[in-house]
């Protein structure tokens, strides 16, 4: 009998396959265990379900590039719709992973139908939306993050355009590259994006700490956590004395938010308006202020615009508003009335005058002519003026009145520093201001945090 050598047996390792960047994506920002998925049979593309994000209910849905492209059909439409819908039911956040090349070809109009059905949910829903865009968006995916609440692009991969650079080059034959029509660099300057990440688990810190700031609905309670004393220091220790000098807000911003956190956004959009959320012992407030670091903090038209869609968005969820008020007025020129100065002022001016939120005004240094109105000021509506020591306000600064009011006098060869001077401590002071009823309280900048925590505490 013959014995035939066995072929020694091959182990073969079983590797798990890493999820697919979209299912990922879930993971990354839910806790452990907590997602379930919706329409999992159905989802052509998209991925969807619920779970829950630092214990805190959350509906979610993630494109699936690999799947035809990411583009968008009619079932997977329904599937966004659906969770949509949902989340508006549940009173929780949804939040939308974009990577798609817009609607699906092969299925004509019922894709654009598709699209139209999830603008028109996003558009109803009365819960905060968040949109994350994690690649190359064309179309409809570039519209429909707008409709939301925020807008968030990741890392260089990210870009958003109603029509690619192929087809431009078709039809008006310019010729651009995507990331140059529509890449990060490109929306941080638009104010289409709000926030950027470096990649994907950045971006799901960040939406956690975006989420801290709203309730789950219109309405809604907002969500409080515990108390953090702001940096030591004094909040006016970077703020010079001499009113053409410039400093950082934010600065100041840091000194009167707990722990100095403080969640910027579209910081490169209209950089002479700084907006952003924080807390004030525990509880979400939204900040907007004057930027003297840029432009001399000179209000225009792109910043009133970025302002008006901030105050509208806290009034919107009910999120109090702190303004801090350093401006020197309107930029004049030809053409800021050419970009339409009026109307996006105006935008601005409703935004404040309509609101219903707790709100605080503090004028840090100055606050001149229209800008002065536009910032809040006390017959706009808000509850609360407060000033700080050194303050000016009136309808233009020294500088400018006396070549109005003083023109005989400057003709005659008076000095015009003096007479600068002299306007200045007769019309400017914000002590006639606060005696005049226009201002409620002169506070010092350390006492300052303390009176807007007492004011928004009394109101809740």
């Amino acid at each position: 009998m013959t014995t035939q050598a066995l072929e020694p047996r091959t182990t073969v390792a079983v590797i798990d396959e890493p999820p697919v960047p979209a299912q990922a994506r879930i993971e990354l920002l839910c806790d452990p265990g907590s997602f379930h998925p919706i329409r999992s049979a159905a989802g052509d593309g998209v991925i969807c379900g619920a779970g829950r994000v630092g214990g805190r209910p959350i509906y979610l849905w993630s494109q699936n590039v690999r799947h035809k492209g990411g583009s968008l059909g009619q079932q997977g439409g329904a599937s966004v719709v659906a969770t949509i819908e949902a989340a508006n039911k549940a009173c929780a956040p949804v939040v939308g992973f974009l990577h798609s090349g817009g609607a699906r070809l092969q299925e004509g109009i019922g894709a654009l139908g598709a699209y139209a059905s999830i603008f028109r949910a996003t558009s109803r829903a009365t819960v905060p939306q968040l949109s994350v865009i994690c690649g190359p968006c064309a179309g409809g995916a570039a519209y429909s993050p707008s409709l939301g609440t925020l807008v968030m692009m990741v890392g260089e991969g990210a870009q958003m355009f109603l029509t690619g650079p192929r087809v431009i080059a078709k039809v008006t034959r310019e010729i651009i590259s995507a990331e140059d029509l529509g890449g990060a660099r490109v929306h941080r300057r638009t104010g289409v994006s709000h926030i950027e990440a470096d990649d994907d688990a950045q971006a799901a810190d960040l939406i956690r700490q975006a989420l801290s700031y709203f309730p789950g609905t219109r309405g809604g309670p907002l969500p409080r956590r515990e108390p953090v004393d702001p940096p030591a220091g004094d909040p006016a220790a970077t703020v010079p004395t001499n009113q053409r000098r410039v400093y950082d807000v934010r600065d100041v911003a840091r000194h009167l938010l707990d722990g100095g956190e403080f969640l910027e956004l579209s910081k490169r959009y209209a950089k002479n308006m700084v907006v952003g959320f924080g807390h004030i012992e525990g509880h979400p407030v939204g900040l907007i202020a004057n930027q003297p670091r840029y432009l001399g903090g000179v209000l225009d038209a792109a910043a009133s615009d970025k302002g008006a869609w901030f105050v509208n968005m806290c009034d919107r969820y009910g999120i109090p508003l702190v303004v801090l008020s350093d401006t020197p007025g309107y930029r004049p020129g030809v053409r800021q009335e050419r970009e339409g100065v009026l109307r996006r002022g105006a935008a601005l001016l409703r935004a404040f005058a309509v609101a219903e939120v707790p709100r605080v005004t503090v004028t840090l240094r100055q606050a001149y002519g229209g800008a002065y109105i536009v910032m809040n000021c006390r017959d706009l509506g808000n509850e609360l003026c407060l000033a700080w020591p050194n303050a000016r306000i009136g309808v233009m600064g020294a500088p400018q009145a006396i070549e109005i009011v003083k023109r005989r006098e400057l003709e005659a060869g008076a000095d015009p520093v003096q007479l600068a001077a002299a306007y200045e401590e007769e019309h400017l002071p914000v002590a006639l201001a606060a005696k005049a009823g226009f201002i409620d309280e002169i506070v010092t900048p350390a006492k300052t945090r303390e009176r807007i925590a007492s004011h928004f505490e009394a109101r809740r």
